[in-house]
């Protein structure tokens, strides 16, 4: 049996926000397989549907660059060392540039785009420069991932927030772009950002997905007494209903407007209200969102202890 250890126990508390003990059992009882630790914990009603992915545990920036058409953009995620380096001007600067090397660029994979000339000095390859941003910021430096979108029928619609954390791109496919329909666009952009959709809509989903989340209700009906006792035709509705409302929360269409003045119009109604109000045809094709530091582990600073290990060292 794997040794279940204090660090394991903090991570996976982390990730689902469950207790620790329940963490502790969970892992026991999963020989410290996390995945499976984190369904054991699902199946007992414990911890949220779906909490790693969303970790952010690294500094930097995820940025975005446009066409002036906005017929084609891009995103990029570039990570550093320090909340404080991300943020300086510098660094910034050099980020944005290699946002539009992105949008301009060719490539599908990241070791395609590295090898790239640097579109700031051909003399130079986009691994060197960022090697010379290493240098001149003296913290080390990663490009993590990059993302193109185009629509010809259409724009995409492009946000940022908080200087950086997310960046958003949608593609909105549409016959008449105007003030209107750009702002729209905008405003789905920031729905993405704000509420971490996994679909655009319910036909993307995969049967073998839902399936899975269906074994992990029931079983979660099995875990308590009073709703295992219902009936199996009682039971099945209430997976049913429990699947319908996850369906509404992962997939963008389906999900809450949140702007909306009711609090219940949904994304699809709001855009069918632009699209009349416009005379136009829209449809929200599909979207990318970059959370900086997303699924990354951060290493964590023992300052105390550093301080007296250089301490001790020095004593020597």
């Amino acid at each position: 049996m794997a040794a279940i250890t204090a660090a394991n126990v903090k991570e996976l508390r982390e990730m689902t926000g469950a207790g620790m003990m329940d963490c502790k059992k969970a892992l026991a009882e999963t020989d410290g397989d996390m995945d499976k630790a984190v369904e054991f914990l699902r199946e007992k009603g414990l911890a949220g549907a779906d909490k790693k992915a969303g970790r952010t545990a690294v500094e930097g920036l995820s940025l975005t660059c446009s066409q002036d058409d906005g017929k084609k953009a891009a995103v990029v995620e570039v990570n550093i060392e320090t909340d404080f380096a991300a943020n300086t001007d510098k660094f910034k600067e050099y980020v944005n540039a290699v946002a539009k090397q992105a949008l301009d660029s060719t490539a599908e994979d990241m070791d395609t785009f590295l090898q790239e000339k640097w579109a700031k000095d051909p003399s130079l390859t986009v691994e060197d420069a960022r090697k010379q941003a290493v240098a001149d910021i003296s913290e080390n430096i990663g490009l993590r991932r990059f993302k193109r979108v185009s629509e010809d029928n259409g724009f995409v619609a492009t946000y940022v927030h908080a200087g950086g954390k997310i960046g958003v791109l949608v593609d909105v496919e549409t016959d008449v772009v105007n003030d209107a329909v750009k702002e729209m666009g905008k405003n789905i952009a920031m729905q993405v950002a704000a509420l971490a959709p996994k679909y655009t809509r319910s036909s993307e989903i995969e049967a073998s997905y839902i399936e899975h989340e269906k074994e992990i209700l029931k079983a979660q009906i099995e875990n308590d007494p009073k709703e295992a006792a219902k009936p199996d035709k009682v039971k099945e509705g209430m997976i049913m209903g429990r699947i319908n409302k996850e369906m509404k929360e992962i997939c963008l269409v389906d999900q809450v407007y949140v702007k909306a003045e009711d609090g219940k119009q949904s994304v699809s109604k709001y855009i069918e209200e632009v699209a009349k109000a416009n005379g136009a045809k829209i449809n929200v094709k599909g979207f990318v969102r970059f959370q900086t530091g997303e699924g990354m582990e951060k290493k964590e600073e023992d300052y105390a202890a550093e301080v007296a290990k250089q301490i001790a060292a020095a004593q020597k």
